[in-house]
């Protein structure tokens, strides 16, 4: 599946409606929610019957197309299976029970409620919300794919404008040169990863070198009277700071993903567990400014594209163990340097990408590039590619 994004021109009176079908949206999300709290026993077509009965009760539901409204009711039925998944799995702390939503962005479009121009340069939505013809730009083109191919449309809303989105049912597949090359990677703080032939790459702190205008936007926020629009524009223009950070970090991401999974036949890497990492108040910011998980997640999409092996292996004790001789050589987190009685003498992250490669080049069971790969330890660590596509919607 592939996402392509432009961005979308209209008039103010367009956008008002876009806003509109989005709050409607939110609406029968909630609606939906709250049948299946009351009521037992409720699936998902269940939600799906229960969009149209409010589209006969509420006649601004009934404005909004019927697929989409679908869609809408099958977001509640998202949050509420990954509930039942986590209560199944026994996942320790809470369940992520699913919550009212309060901040919708997005309405998505399924194959009806659209019309695609024959020149692929504007898009019309023929309900009855009034958003009209939209004009599109980008760096996309849509006449490499048919309009059968076209799953899903998205409009989203974002600090800097609307957005259209495409979501394109289609096999991505490169075949690239052999390189024989195989690394491991140590994510830090100090330095973004380093990797086991000692190379490493800086960490760009997006967030702290764009902290002083975020602070003085803030500011300006704080500081204007609630439900004015003097501070509706200031909230604009903290959310366009905000925006430019994440489009800096998932730039860089793709970017350094694309190129370490193309330098290398085999990439080994940290399975690490940033949600607990982050319980830590005092490297917090630090670790999700860092976005080690979506650094990880575009290597595993690559390797997939690409044809190349990624494995997750086990971070326990990498820092630890001497890469040379195997020694446990027991050190805190403020000695950066692995010195052994065996005479090795190297920093410390390279030490433990050497031991990631080695690790991951013993592992035992490994079934692939995407969605299943076992780790070291032989666990099982999965990534969907239609969870991580619909959180873009929101990122």
């Amino acid at each position: 599946m592939l996402v392509f994004e432009f961005k979308a021109y209209g008039k103010q009176q367009q956008f008002s409606a876009i806003d509109e079908a989005i709050k409607t949206v939110q609406f029968i999300r909630n609606k939906a929610l709250r049948f299946w709290m009351d009521n037992e026993k409720v699936n998902k077509f269940d939600l799906n019957k229960y969009s149209a009965i409010l589209a006969k009760e509420f006649p601004f539901c009934n404005e909004l197309n019927s697929m989409a409204r679908q869609s809408s009711a099958e977001r509640a039925w998202s949050a509420i299976t990954r509930f039942y998944d986590n209560c199944k799995k026994k996942v320790p702390g809470k369940k992520g029970f699913p919550q009212f939503q309060k901040n919708n962005r997005s309405v998505e479009y399924k194959t009806s409620g659209w019309k695609l121009a024959n020149d692929r340069k504007s898009i019309s939505f023929t309900d009855q919300k009034g958003i009209g013809k939209l004009k599109l730009k980008g760096t996309r083109d849509l006449h490499f794919y048919q309009i059968t191919q076209i799953k899903r449309v998205r409009l989203v809303k974002r600090a800097d404008g609307h957005y259209v989105q495409f979501c394109i049912q289609v096999d991505r597949s490169e075949n690239i040169e052999i390189t024989g090359n195989s690394i491991g990677l140590d994510v830090g703080l100090k330095e973004f990863y380093t990797d086991s032939n000692g190379v490493a790459v800086e960490n760009p702190r997006f967030i702290r070198k764009g902290e002083r205008r975020l602070k003085k936007s803030q500011r300006r926020v704080s500081k204007r009277v609630k439900g004015s629009k003097n501070r509706g524009k200031a909230r604009v223009i903290l959310g366009k700071r905000h925006l430019k950070i994440s489009r800096q970090r998932k730039d860089f991401a793709v970017k350094l993903a694309r190129y370490v999974i193309q330098s290398n036949d085999c990439v080994a890497y940290e399975d690490l567990r940033i949600k607990n990492m982050v319980k830590n108040h005092c490297l917090a910011k630090s670790i999700n400014d860092a976005s080690w998980y979506m650094f990880r997640i575009w290597m595993e999409y690559f390797g997939k594209v690409f044809g190349r092996i990624t494995i997750a292996v086990s971070p326990n004790g990498t820092s630890q163990e001497c890469s040379n001789c195997g020694t446990i050589v027991k050190k805190s987190l403020s000695t950066r340097t692995h010195v052994c009685s065996c005479g090795c003498v190297m920093d410390r992250d390279w030490n433990a990408a050497r031991n990631i490669l080695s690790r991951g080049l013993s592992t035992v069971g490994h079934t692939g590039t995407w969605g299943n790969t076992l780790n070291a330890c032989g666990e099982l660590t999965a990534t969907d590619v239609e969870v991580i596509l619909h959180r873009q919607v929101d990122s």
